[in-house]
């Protein structure tokens, strides 16, 4: 019997098929992201975000929701602080962060400049919502203040971090700098908006009950704060066009759309006079 062994083939005689489509779309990303740095954190940060906030957004349609407003229950277990001390706790980390990153982090050009404030921007009015704007139906866990807080820390963290490493690398085909600007504002003013017209369904602190909200998207969505929000960080994607800050995007996209539902739903099993017709989050879609 005779055995015969393979030949190598020089290299240049091997045809590579690369399906066009699968080409077309890695290609499309290459123009709008920078290439990702080879650093262990913000990979498995990156992978972390998306799947964790996904993985939270799923967990709100099949109603184990995240125990903060409306949602939060009282079981006799949890160590209760207040409303107001609770969003604080959860905001000022990621504030102080922020903030620092401008003394921490070298000044590297545009970009990493507009990412350091919009971060610190979207937390500064937060707070400022938490001190001056919302009205507290009760206190909150603080088990969840501190693992919200944690999150929100080390996502502004690898957020500022991530847009640090690239400088100096390949950049984006495409600079969306301008335009994420624009979306960030529209984005933080519609939030703030739609935050005041809930504020105004209270007249006061010890006024716990609640309403079906009236004004701006209120009379098509029922969380039109969480749609200007998706908008704000898909600004500030447009402005870092980096791996880490777009998995974070694509997660904070999911969980909102997630609690949106369970709002929506929340206030059909509360008020009969709540229109079917008013959506979760994308008028007359979903």
């Amino acid at each position: 019997m005779a055995f015969s062994f393979p030949q190598f083939i020089p290299k240049e005689n091997i045809l590579i098929i690369n399906p066009p489509r699968e080409r077309e779309t890695m290609e499309s990303m290459v123009k709008f992201l920078y290439p990702p740095p080879s650093n262990l954190f913000i990979s498995a940060m990156s992978v972390a975000s998306v799947v964790s906030l996904a993985n939270a957004g799923f967990s709100e349609i099949r109603g184990k929701n995240m125990k903060y407003s409306k949602f939060s229950i009282a079981d006799g277990k949890e160590r209760k602080i207040s409303g107001r001390n609770g969003m604080l706790l959860a905001y000022t980390p990621a504030f102080l962060a922020a903030v620092a990153s401008f003394g921490l982090v070298p000044d590297e050009g545009l970009k990493v400049l507009l990412i350091k404030s919009a971060v610190t921007i979207h937390f500064l009015k937060r707070i400022f919502e938490v001190l001056f704007i919302h009205k507290y139906s009760g206190g909150m866990d603080l088990g969840v203040a501190i693992p919200i807080s944690f999150s929100y820390f080390i996502s502004t963290t690898a957020m500022i971090y991530s847009q640090h490493l690239i400088q100096g690398h390949s950049e984006s085909q495409i600079d969306l700098s301008y335009p994420g600007i624009v979306l960030f504002l529209i984005g933080i003013s519609g939030n703030f908006y739609h935050h005041y017209l809930l504020s105004k369904l209270r007249s006061n602190n010890s006024d716990k009950e609640y309403k079906i909200p009236k004004g701006g998207l209120f009379d098509l969505i029922i969380c039109p704060h969480y749609f200007f929000e998706i908008l704000g960080f898909w600004g500030v994607f447009f402005i870092s066009q980096t791996v880490y800050t777009f998995s974070f995007t694509i997660g904070t996209t999911l969980y909102l759309m997630g609690r949106s539902y369970a709002t929506r739903r929340w206030y059909l099993s509360k008020f009969d006079d709540f229109s079917r017709d008013i959506k979760a989050l994308i008028p007359f879609v979903f």
